[in-house]
């Protein structure tokens, strides 16, 4: 009896970015060019390394990865917060709603894993050059790559599980521009202190335990690139390790703000995820071309050059 007394909320309303009136048609412009030019690069970035036997090694396997991630970032919020500012259309049905949020998470989760696996991937390389591809073969990369599909796909099942078994009885106004856990579990009408410290620990503690695993272990590699005694060879792996490094930075610093904080104001917390959503994937997507001159001489022979 007591759930069929409740209301039963089959929709919400994103009330989008704030203090955006009158804004829309450049906004709306500058977030379509950062989508496409995301979805363009990275799939150049794809085409080029899979066309390219010379880059068919596991740094550019995990960088492969990285592109579909980053695709998947930006095809999460960024096609509804286009169409609530050109058609001013705020509302998403329920359904789409857990989409947002399972996706997002599993694919955060998964970046996050990825991001220890290729400090791995730099750490062998850099420590254990000759074993190398014994210890990185294709089998092992393989198994680690699955394995952060499998691991996340089960943490965003389970995280999205306990958001939406939970009771909406209305407000449906979601306070945010998509959806995610926090602003959703503000809108239930039960204690959910349970589903929050789940969600912290998850999505808050959980990945900075992760930057300081890569942390560790770039405090190992710094200290094999200081004993080298090849000049080029250190060049080379100071210059990888820096775009990898800039990629962790760019994706731990957000989520350090943003989930070890759950109270942080819109002011601050919208821009952030933008940055994250929007801006991210096509920064790494120019972190590891700009920087790159074996992606950027795979790019020269589709062309023909």
């Amino acid at each position: 009896m007591e759930m069929e007394n409740r209301t039963v909320v089959s929709e919400f309303i994103l009330l989008g970015i704030p203090n955006t009136k009158g804004k829309e048609t450049i906004l709306f412009i500058s977030f379509l060019a950062f989508y496409l030019c995301t979805r363009l690069g990275n799939l150049l970035i794809l085409s080029a390394i899979l066309g390219d036997s010379c880059l068919h090694t596991p740094m550019y396997f995990f960088l492969c990865t990285l592109s579909v991630l980053d695709i998947g970032f930006a095809s999460i919020s960024t096609p509804k917060l286009l169409v609530s500012l050109w058609a001013k259309s705020r509302t998403i049905l329920l359904g789409g709603c857990m989409s947002q949020v399972i996706f997002y998470q599993f694919l955060g989760r998964t970046e996050c894993l990825l991001c220890i696996i290729m400090a791995i991937d730099r750490y062998v390389d850099i420590c254990h050059p000759l074993r190398y591809l014994i210890i990185m073969n294709w089998r092992v990369c393989a198994i680690l790559a699955a394995g952060t599909w499998v691991t996340s796909s089960f943490h965003a099942t389970i995280l999205t599980s306990l958001t939406f078994t939970l009771p909406y009885c209305g407000p449906n106004v979601v306070d945010y521009f998509f959806c995610d856990v926090f602003p959703m579990v503000k809108l239930t009408c039960v204690d959910t202190y349970v589903t929050e410290t789940v969600s912290f620990t998850s999505i808050g503690m959980v990945p900075m335990t992760c930057f300081l695993l890569i942390f560790m272990s770039y405090i190992r590699i710094a200290d094999s690139v200081v004993r080298m005694r090849s000049a080029e060879r250190r060049r080379k792996a100071v210059s990888t390790c820096a775009s990898h490094l800039t990629v962790v930075c760019f994706f731990f610093g957000p989520c350090a703000l943003l989930y070890t904080q759950p109270s942080l104001s819109n002011v601050l917390a919208t821009p952030t995820q933008i940055f994250c959503n929007v801006v991210t994937p096509i920064l790494n997507l120019a972190i590891y071309t700009l920087r790159n001159k074996e992606v950027k001489a795979a790019f020269r022979k589709m062309k023909g050059g």
